[in-house]
């Protein structure tokens, strides 16, 4: 019990929540982009410049980093209970010897289904305002008004049910493989580097960082455009798809955007996410491997690089 309340998953945590806070500030507008891509399907510009152009032009300068806190919160609670879970277990797990991928692999994924469970509902209301203002080219969006993200809990709880603020729930389960694919291939590419040299350089990391991210991205896009359409939940759906995220929603709009887009429909906003997750991913990465080495050095714990 006491490697899973241990002072190195705090540090670990706090490194991994302070490694994405800082990336994903850095890239936010690439985010801002890809979700109206991936929600706003009458939009004619097609790349991540233009719909940057456009939202600037047409909303303010401001407009990109749109829902800037509610995200920059939600990702620091999600990345702290995803390190900090995936440490824990490790410690428990691993004890000291060599990781394999295969452990890699489940520890990541039990961590990302935690993590889901427990942010889900700060995702949903993220989603929501950061698309509040929203010019959207699509009518049958129902706009929103909250006033922050104590408001919009509330809203949402009082029009549509406390369940619906795990809308979207079922395609993040799916996208858990998401962070364990990253993980897995991350710490691999890892280990088979430390076999040819002692130390990792900051390029070294950010490239494993960023290769991981994009394999991981590319794999699971399409369920990421489901996702964000039912945690929006603003498009008049059928009223009997309104449940949690059901097998058959996620399939559903698989099947409408494939019968409207063509299969390339599925990685609409992906250019832009892919720009955004990999550079985001490659200096968290950087930022938590630099400052959990950091930490231990100062503290005189042992060494990072035997973690």
């Amino acid at each position: 019990m006491t490697s899973v309340l241990s002072y190195e998953s705090l540090v670990h945590a706090v490194a991994g929540a302070v490694g994405s806070v800082t990336a994903m500030t850095v890239f936010f507008p690439l985010d801002t982009a890809r979700l109206r891509l991936q929600v706003d399907e009458k939009r004619k510009s097609k790349t991540t410049h233009m719909v940057l152009l456009e939202i600037i032009k047409e909303e303010g300068l401001l407009a990109p980093y749109r829902g800037w806190f509610p995200v920059i919160s939600s990702l620091c609670c999600s990345n702290f209970v995803y390190f900090y879970t995936f440490n824990s277990l490790k410690a428990v797990w691993v004890k000291g010897q060599h990781s394999t991928t295969g452990k890699d692999l489940v520890i990541g994924f039990v961590a990302g289904v935690v993590n889901v469970l427990l942010t889900t509902p700060l995702w949903v209301v993220n989603t929501r305002l950061k698309l509040q203002g929203a010019k959207f080219r699509n009518e049958d969006i129902v706009p929103t008004n909250y006033k922050g993200i104590i408001d919009a809990f509330h809203q949402i709880i009082r029009d549509e049910g406390f369940l619906s603020l795990w809308n979207g729930t079922f395609p993040s389960l799916l996208l858990v493989f998401n962070p364990a694919i990253q993980f897995m291939f991350y710490e691999g590419l890892k280990r088979q580097l430390l076999k040819k040299r002692t130390k990792l350089s900051s390029l070294d990391v950010f490239i494993i960082g960023a290769v991981a991210k994009a394999i991981a991205t590319t794999v699971t896009y399409p369920l990421q455009t489901v996702q964000s359409i039912l945690r929006f939940g603003r498009h008049r759906l059928n009223p009997e798809n309104r449940t949690l995220g059901s097998l058959r929603n996620v399939l559903y709009l698989l099947h409408q955007r494939v019968r409207r887009f063509g299969i390339m429909g599925l990685y609409k906003g992906l250019e832009a996410k892919l720009l955004q997750t990999v550079l985001t991913a490659a200096l968290m990465f950087l930022v938590y491997e630099k400052l959990t080495a950091a930490t231990f050095t100062v503290m005189g714990l042992k060494s990072a690089h035997k973690h």
